[in-house]
């Protein structure tokens, strides 16, 4: 049984113009943090739930009960779809592409699938890993403008990293979360800091894909 979220608007702001498929000059521009919920809010579903500052959900993932999906979908609280993710395996690379659905007022996800993918993003292989005393977890390339972002491994912990952008400039990161009192939380449970230049969708769209490859989602 689905447990029923609260209907909100996406909180999701494309903030950097280059990166993403739609206009975003009159989006403000200020950091943002979201609490990352690595279950999904059906019944015995597999997925994630992503929270606004103001505690209501703004992003989730349900595959129900099917696991290692190739094909995920990242929705805003009220169902609409708002990403598409499709696994494409090319020999050993294991590559993830992401297509927006935001130009499509009908919501139908089927209708981008022919589109050109938004981002695309690789998984790198421990005898490609190393870059300075981080590890390269994916290399993420923006379609559209060319950019091409690295998730960088936390030095702590494996469910902690940061998405950096071609000149090392931190977009987001994210780490377990921490409560008032000190207390860090399980793995599941992480707080996910969008900086103010990143695009707030596409830093969603490759933490659902880290859970991807994590096999966490």
């Amino acid at each position: 049984m689905a447990i029923a979220p609260p209907r909100i608007q996406p909180v999701s702001a494309h903030l950097h113009s280059s990166a993403s498929p739609k206009d975003s000059d009159h989006q403000e521009k200020k950091q943002v943090c979201y609490t990352v919920w690595m279950k999904s809010l059906v019944f015995n579903g597999r997925g994630c739930t992503v929270y606004g500052q103001d505690g209501r959900a703004a992003y989730r993932v349900d595959n129900y009960a099917c696991r290692r999906s190739r094909e995920v979908f990242v929705m805003d609280s009220g169902g609409k779809t708002l990403l598409k993710l499709l696994k494409k395996n090319f020999g050993v690379f294991k590559t993830w592409q992401g297509y927006s659905c935001c130009n499509n007022n009908n919501g139908d996800a089927a209708a981008t699938m022919e589109d050109q993918p938004w981002f695309r993003v690789q998984k790198e292989y421990k005898i490609l890993k190393k870059e300075g005393r981080y590890n390269v977890r994916a290399v993420v390339e923006v379609a559209l403008s060319g950019e091409v972002y690295r998730i960088i491994d936390g030095a702590s912990h494996k469910s902690e990293y940061r998405i950096v952008g071609a000149g090392g400039e931190v977009l987001a990161e994210i780490r377990r979360k921490q409560t008032d009192a000190g207390v860090v939380l399980g793995d599941d449970v992480l707080t996910l800091t969008v900086g103010p230049t990143a695009d707030r969708l596409l830093v969603v769209g490759l933490v659902v894909v880290c859970g991807l490859l994590d096999r966490c989602i």
